[in-house]
């Protein structure tokens, strides 16, 4: 059963919803509360913790919304939130998903699903993730960026071909995190993508991590893109295509 499934089914009875939300709702007010007394979200958090059910997760998620100071308070509640949720089990991923939809940063959220899920029901949901991102400009980067960068720790055909999408990102940083996830599935199927890229790539450390990944990993470049692909490497670290079509370096082109 995928993310979306648990999605569908999360809907509460008719007749309202669980008792257990009037419980919920007092100390969730506290956890989203970062003006609160140190001690009162504390001791929030820790209520909500032991009720080890989907709306404590649900209002535990919340507390990944803001940093306070000193950090190492944050990081105390924010690990104290974690360890409620993962207790809570597979009922809080419907939360966490939805969290990530709207959330400004996931690095908190992503840990979640991680202990949560495993490999593949992790790697199935990020791409699902990612699926909902596009590569026009957005005011915050980071989630889709998060993704990308999580992605290149687990491999996949359904990896590669959600992330190459990104090489067209508008964002130069997005484009290079997914050259290096694109790249850690160690899949030659795309080079062609790869290559495309660069005719159209204005960045020269782009450039440069594709090349160098081109490279170090031997992978040839198709015959109908090796012209267009010297064109693009005028202007990166000395890179060429050879007549073999594997890349090399400071033998100059053609």
């Amino acid at each position: 059963m995928g993310i979306f499934d648990f999605l569908r089914k999360s809907n509460p009875p008719a007749g309202g919803a669980p008792s257990e939300n009037k419980k919920v709702v007092g100390p969730a007010k506290v956890v989203a509360d970062k003006r609160a007394q140190t001690y009162d979200r504390l001791d929030a958090i820790q209520t909500l913790a032991a009720m080890k059910n989907a709306d404590a997760a649900a209002a535990l998620v919340r507390r990944f919304t803001f940093s306070i100071d000193p950090s190492i308070t944050d990081q105390e509640e924010k690990d104290l939130a974690f360890r409620g949720i993962v207790d809570a089990g597979k009922d809080a991923v419907p939360a966490v998903v939805e969290f990530c939809l709207k959330a400004e940063t996931l690095t908190w959220p992503l840990k979640v699903l991680r202990a949560l899920l495993d490999d593949a029901e992790y790697r199935t949901e990020l791409v699902r993730l990612l699926d909902r991102c596009d590569t026009e400009y957005a005011r915050n980067v980071e989630p889709k960026q998060q993704i990308i960068v999580a992605l290149g720790d687990i491999k996949g055909d359904d990896v590669r071909v959600a992330v190459e999408r990104f090489l067209d990102d508008v964002n130069e940083t997005v484009r290079f995190h997914a050259v290096q996830t694109i790249f850690s599935q160690g899949d030659e199927a795309s080079v062609p993508a790869l290559v495309k890229m660069l005719a159209a790539e204005e960045s020269v450390r782009v450039k440069n991590k594709v090349a160098e990944g081109l490279l170090t990993r031997s992978w040839t470049v198709p015959v109908e893109l090796r012209n267009s692909a010297n064109q693009a490497l005028q202007d990166s670290n000395g890179f060429s295509v050879g007549p073999d079509g594997k890349l090399r370096k400071g033998a100059g082109y053609g």
